[in-house]
């Protein structure tokens, strides 16, 4: 094997400075030499007027209304957006999750989002509780194209949107803060007009002050009060105002704050629902929901998965099993998650990561020995708990190590639970034996399968699947006993006296035949008097059995610790016959033996 060499990274720089003067004995970090100097606290940018906090105390006791943007927002940040096809296999799959409110386009931005809004106008595809939301920017031309899109839409909520907060104002838009106020009324009177020109439509609205987060929150206060008065807002027929955490800047705390303090200030409270869009650039985004909704917030935007630009939008999957994981009914269905995924990839052309919370391949997967013993504990102390209290195991209140919710409420099979790769001990390997193949090796056999599997895995760097962990205990325990260097060419044993047996064999040694007898207590008894008549020693230290499965034609396994000439060696055997089993077990052990002794 070549030594391991160090790897130079002629770009990275080992911190150097010095070691700060308040810092422990046992923390040795240095300054690096980025240039962190050059960014700005969060507290810094923004007034947090809130002091007096509650949402630390509060509990997360039903799910928001949850609001996919996969059709909008996350289609908006495809390097290839959805074409008309896989828009509507998207919007089925929101709607038979039970999605009951839809962003499904910015359809003044393209011909394809306004075709799609009218094919669901004209399609029927509506479910009749589902409303649709559609998304224009505050500008008279887009607001008139985006009402014509809706047009015999059922239920429809236009969500208008602005940049409000500083850097925005000054840079992108150059207005002043009265002049955007201003910017963002006449635009809100132009969508109210146009929407009520149109008798018999149910339109409602909601708003969006883009980059809330970095918004002085006095700002966003006056204006939203001032919409909620000027959409004439009730409790029948309320606004969302939607506060985005559009590019995240701070802790999920500060957000927080921010929307409690909006929380508490809005007018008409019983008028407005209180929305949040958290992104996810600092990591955080799931975070910022759940103390949104702990703070206030009624209302979720987000996406399957977390897609969106940069590092995409919150990710409603996570957001609502969290819920679920809690106890909580996440109103919404993830129980074939697989299928879930299986869409969203195909909608997006994006893969899901597999260590992605909950639908990824392998977040039910443990391949350390150590979890997979808790795991595998964890699963019969489950089963035994569901027969006592007579309920489907799939019913049963629900604690086992590592597995934060049962992967079958999600739809997943056991077989992903556990995976056997160079990491993986006996335990984990006992599992997936028992469960693929009936085999249920007795403890004190484990630790010598694990030292097989983990020889075989250490070479390959792979992992093995159930089917090649079944070859491998072949091979390994079963074969021998026909094909090695001691094998029984014929055989048979009988009682031949009160707790005497007599086992009669040819039995071909190094090539040579020759037949041997053997008395014992019982056949095995007899069969290693018959093998010490060939010169082979052996003494039975364990010996257990049991059936594979049930019936009376199902094969029986046998297992024999032995000592064969001083060395101690496992063999198994499986037959429908247990005394053939048995034999096959002790004539497996024989053949190691001498393997483990050549």
């Amino acid at each position: 094997m070549e030594p391991l060499r160090s790897t130079p990274f002629p770009t990275l720089r080992t911190p150097s400075g010095t070691v700060p003067g308040s810092a422990p004995a046992w923390n040795p970090q240095r300054p690096s030499a980025m240039p962190y100097t050059r960014y700005r606290s969060a507290h810094d940018r923004v007034a947090l007027p809130l002091q007096d906090r509650t949402w630390p105390s509060r509990q997360l006791l039903e799910a928001p209304l949850w609001v996919p943007v996969d059709l909008r927002d996350g289609n908006q940040a495809l390097a290839e957006p959805m074409d008309s096809a896989r828009k509507r296999r998207m919007f089925d799959l929101l709607c038979a999750m039970g999605f009951k409110e839809i962003e499904v386009g910015y359809p003044s931005a393209s011909q394809t989002d306004f075709d799609f809004v009218r094919h669901l106008a004209e399609s029927g595809a509506i479910p009749d509780d589902v409303t649709i939301s559609v998304f224009t920017a505050a500008r008279e031309d887009l607001i008139d194209r985006t009402l014509d899109s809706v047009e015999g839409l059922p239920r429809t909520l236009v969500h208008l949107y602005t940049a409000t907060a500083p850097i925005w104002r000054d840079v992108v838009l150059g207005r002043s803060r009265d002049e955007l106020h201003a910017l963002i009324r006449e635009a809100a009177t132009h969508l109210a007009r146009g929407a009520a020109r149109r008798p018999g439509a149910d339109i409602r609205f909601e708003f969006s002050p883009e980059v809330f987060n970095l918004t002085e929150p006095d700002f966003v206060l006056e204006v939203c009060n001032g919409l909620t008065e000027l959409w004439e807002a009730s409790p029948d027929r309320p606004v969302v105002h939607n506060l985005p955490a559009t590019v995240e800047i701070a802790t999920p705390n500060v957000y927080a704050d921010q929307i409690e303090y909006m929380h508490r200030n809005l007018e008409r409270r019983d008028s407005v629902i209180l929305s949040v869009h958290p992104h996810n650039d600092r990591g955080t985004g799931v975070a910022c929901a759940e103390l949104a909704v702990l703070a206030g917030a009624q209302r979720v935007e987000g996406c399957l998965f977390g897609n969106g630009e940069r590092t995409g939008n919150v990710d409603l999957v996570t957001l609502a099993l969290n819920l679920h994981a809690q106890g909580v009914d996440p109103m919404l269905d993830f129980s074939d998650i697989d299928a879930v995924r299986e869409v969203v990839e195909h909608c997006t052309r994006l893969p899901v990561h597999p260590r992605h919370p909950y639908g990824g391949d392998l977040v039910h997967t443990a391949f350390s020995g150590t979890h997979q013993d808790a795991i595998s504990k964890g699963m019969a102390h489950h089963a035994r708990q569901a027969r006592a209290l007579g309920v489907p195991a799939e019913r049963a209140p629900w604690a086992v190590p590592y597995l934060p919710v049962d992967p079958g409420d999600l739809g997943r099979t056991y077989e992903e639970v556990i995976r056997i790769n160079s990491q993986s001990g006996k335990g984990g390997i006992a599992h997936l034996l028992q469960a693929h193949h009936g085999l249920d090796l007795p403890k004190a056999m484990r630790p010598d399968f694990s030292r097989a599997v983990q020889k075989v895995t250490d070479a390959s760097g792979l992992e093995l699947s159930p089917k090649e962990l079944g070859e491998l205990f072949h091979r390994t325990y079963l074969a021998p006993a026909l094909d090695g260097t001691v094998t029984l060419a014929s055989w048979e044993t009988g009682r031949t006296g009160p707790a005497t047996h007599e086992f009669r064999c040819t039995l071909a040694v190094d090539g040579t035949t020759r037949a041997h007898r053997g008395t014992g207590n019982g056949p095995l008894s007899a069969l290693t008097g018959a093998l010490a008549a060939a010169g082979i020693a052996v003494d039975i230290l364990t010996y257990t059995e049991h059936a594979t499965a049930t019936g009376p034609d199902s094969p029986a396994v046998a297992y024999a610790e032995c000592r064969v000439d001083g060395t101690t060696v496992w063999g198994a055997g499986q037959d429908t016959s247990v005394l053939t089993a048995s034999v096959h077990a002790v004539m497996a052990a024989v053949n190691r033996a001498g393997r483990a002794g050549a």
